[in-house]
């Protein structure tokens, strides 16, 4: 739909030109923007938040009968941007060769644009819901833990935001296989329970390594023990499910990973990280002086866990993958939070599918993961009942090429995908919502 394409591109640029990098985030003039623009089409909003600086936006389309409150989710702060490494200013939204260009053009002001619009086009239009309502919600500070954006906003204000349906970012650019187009449906996050290893030795003076004991390099056989980032697999429902809708044998997850590696290694790189914890080296730190031989050094690994899964199984997959290396050490979780996953049937998940039927024939919807985290996991926290999925569709940049570019310089998105996705959204809540 041309017109939706122009309108999003439009309110994609506006975004864009707000610098919401977090932290600070700084992302009021966005959301008031973001406001002034829904508002003006029909919808009841509200500014929510405990930071004045950074609030959050309720908008609410109400229907005329009982039914299910349908959420559009999104966020506006984003990662950082170093300009120097741009081919294009990270803050202009300029368009250049089909593409807009800037920090957030794909995570994730595009969606929320996108989301806006759509919802906006229908109000406009004298739509209403027949049943339930229509709600968006665009929240701040999602790239540092949400804590004074969803996570804030279900735990303190669940009233505003109580939800059946919602739909987030976490999935929706397309991948070959097999000669068929797949569109991933994101059912559910990765749980995050960080460890800490810590040696311990004696300090010394740095002149003479023999006299002291160094605790830093009681860590080297650690970190070269990590290096494979799994132990093994513990398959879980989603991407079971995943593995049967690519046409692979769910039973035997490592022959089924061979074959698309074999067809597809970026594929491989992207679904083996959802079948089993994963385990990142990301922080070293030892002595503070750089003449001291440091007594004490410690390691935090950033660990992934499948939803349904928690602390025993990060715990016993860690010491299987640190095997010898581990003796010595002390192993302390820092964090610990459980994932969530939403069923992979539902009445939701049949709407995209023949939605993608009808747009992209001959093209299939499979559920995944997302091995991140995202603010998805807290509505399923707040909401045991809530079917939330991470969708933005694209039709035409694919996932091996959207992949590379999220939190990467020169993030851009092809601008026929915004009117794909607006289209979208504005199809799903009117056939949901009546």
């Amino acid at each position: 739909m041309p017109d939706l394409q122009a309108e999003t591109t439009a309110v994609l640029q506006r975004l864009i030109r707000f610098n919401t990098v977090n932290p600070p985030g700084n992302e009021r003039a966005a959301i008031e923007y973001l406001e002034q623009y829904v508002r003006e089409a029909g919808f009841q909003t509200e500014l929510l938040g405990v930071d004045d600086a950074r609030p959050n936006l309720v908008a609410t389309l109400a229907g005329e009968g009982e039914g299910p409150t349908m959420v559009y989710l999104g966020h506006v702060d984003t990662v950082l941007a170093n300009a120097p490494d741009w081919s294009h200013d990270p803050w202009g939204g300029e368009l250049a060769d089909g593409f807009l260009w800037g920090r957030g053009a794909l995570d994730m002001k595009s969606q929320v644009a996108a989301e806006a619009v759509a919802a906006v086009s229908l109000a406009r239009g004298g739509w209403r819901p027949a049943r339930g309502a229509l709600k968006l919600v665009f929240v701040a500070d999602e790239e540092t833990g949400g804590d004074v954006g969803a996570r804030w906003l279900t735990e303190q204000r669940p009233d505003r935001v109580r939800c059946d349906l919602l739909l987030n970012e976490g999935a929706g650019a397309p991948f070959e296989h097999a000669g068929v187009r797949h569109y991933g449906v994101c059912c559910g996050e990765k749980g995050i329970f960080r460890l800490k290893l810590t040696a311990h030795g004696v300090a010394g003076h740095a002149s003479m390594p023999r006299l002291g004991d160094n605790a830093l390099l009681k860590l080297a056989p650690a970190l070269a023990a990590l290096a494979p980032g799994m132990a093994g697999y513990d398959p879980t429902e989603v991407p079971l499910a995943m593995i049967a809708a690519l046409g692979e044998d769910p039973s035997d997850p490592a022959g089924a990973l061979a074959r698309l590696s074999e067809a597809n290694p970026l594929l491989r790189l992207l679904v083996e990280p959802l079948l089993g914890v994963t385990m990142t080296p990301t922080v070293i730190q030892a002595s503070e002086k750089i003449n001291v031989i440091p007594a004490q050094a410690y390691l935090k690994v950033d660990t992934r866990v499948p939803p349904g899964l928690g602390a025993d199984v990060a715990l016993a997959r860690m010491r299987e993958l640190l095997g010898d290396a581990a003796a010595g050490l002390e192993l302390e979780f820092t964090e610990q939070v459980y994932g969530y996953a939403s069923p992979a049937s539902s009445t939701l998940m049949d709407a995209i599918s023949g939605w993608i039927g009808r747009h992209d024939p001959g093209a299939r919807t499979v559920p995944t993961l997302l091995a991140g985290y995202s603010d998805s996991s807290y509505f399923r926290a707040a909401f045991p009942d809530v079917v939330a999925y991470g969708f933005f569709p694209h039709r035409h940049q694919t996932l091996p090429q959207t992949a590379p570019l999220v939190h990467n310089a020169d993030e851009r998105i092809d601008v026929r995908d915004l009117g794909y996705a607006a289209e979208f959204y504005a199809d799903l809540a009117a056939e949901l919502l009546g």
